[in-house]
């Protein structure tokens, strides 16, 4: 018996609750993950506090990550004492997920942990930090270089935002922070920040083309925060989007794409092919000061993910929250 977080159906949505279970009671899958860690983010607030339907399946296990050792496997490619990552896939949606001391899943969701993130390290950084690495994976491939300017980060407090500025000042960008959160420059100086802008400056809609300004950006937000930003990127410039904490909608013209050249990169998460996981794995490994993830963890116990889900969705939580599913 183990303890796990189960969303039940009810009349009026779902609840969730801290409850003991049996391997017996995990779906199918040919490898078995004994959990260390997990991690919460935005869509696994909308799943706790039921604000969204993300969870198809009654009971449900939520948590869409994942980090521990394989404790038993029917898959070659992976072996008992194998530390891994699971990130997306469906997990904590439509198949059990990581807010659980167990979980049995499908060995081609797995990625081996480089040797020097941790299974703790790994979870602080989660699917936000991941995210972020497929971002910059991603200005990086387009040709965006530190020397071609000023690159924006959006929703620059979240856990995305958090580590994209990480990412990209060990890498030699030049970061400045989008965030309604002015005041705490110590913060995102010590990511690696060179300067903020309120977020406000981006929230009301502007012209289709305005004064250039980035030479690049990671977007978390959506809404008219990216149509502006899309209006202000330069010419040739790149933007990765891969949120919508501000609105899935966004309202603009074709003109930046047209007159000046700029490209809008989509980054998924949760289905991403298996080499670009890697690679943002591999990113991670090399370029994040892992010494800067203590600024932007809290660490909780499994039962206290259930008092986190309206915070989240309210913005009251700044980086990222770790879940030690054993205590």
């Amino acid at each position: 018996m183990f303890n796990a977080l189960i969303a039940r159906q009810t009349e009026g949505g779902h609840s969730i609750a801290l409850e003991n279970i049996s391997l017996d009671d995990l779906p199918a899958g040919d490898v078995l993950v004994k959990i260390d860690y997990s991690t919460l983010n935005y869509k696994d607030a909308l799943a706790l506090t039921g604000s969204a339907p993300i969870i198809r399946n009654y009971p449900m296990v939520p948590g869409i990550d994942l980090a521990g050792i394989v404790e038993s496997s029917a898959d070659d490619r992976w072996q008992p004492g194998a530390r891994v990552v699971l990130n997306g896939w469906g997990i904590g949606e439509g198949h059990s997920g990581g807010l659980a001391q167990y979980a049995r899943v499908s060995g081609d969701w797995l990625v081996q942990l480089p040797n020097r993130i941790s299974t703790r390290d790994a979870m602080c950084i989660g699917t936000a930090g991941y995210t972020a690495a497929l971002c910059v994976d991603a200005l990086v491939k387009h040709g965006v270089s530190p020397d071609d300017g000023d690159i924006l980060v959006t929703g620059a407090s979240g856990g995305v935002g958090s580590l994209a500025i990480a990412l990209l000042s060990a890498a030699g960008y030049r970061v400045i922070a989008s965030t309604g959160k002015t005041g705490e420059m110590g913060y995102f100086q010590a990511l690696g920040a060179t300067d903020l802008i309120d977020r406000q400056t981006l929230a009301d809609a502007g012209k289709p083309m305005q004064k250039e300004r980035w030479a690049g950006v990671v977007d978390a937000v959506g809404g008219n925060t990216l149509a502006n930003a899309c209006a202000q990127t330069r010419y040739g410039g790149a933007i990765a989007a891969c949120g919508l904490a501000e609105s899935p909608s966004l309202k603009t013209t074709v003109m930046p794409f047209i007159l000046r050249g700029v490209t809008l990169y989509g980054i998924d998460s949760v289905m991403a092919p298996h080499p670009a996981r890697e690679s943002a794995w591999e990113r991670l490994a090399r370029d994040l000061d892992k010494s800067k993830l203590d600024s932007v963890i809290q660490e909780i116990g499994l039962a206290s993910a259930l008092d986190q889900g309206s915070d989240i969705l309210a913005g009251k939580v700044r980086g990222r929250i770790l879940v030690d599913v054993n205590r």
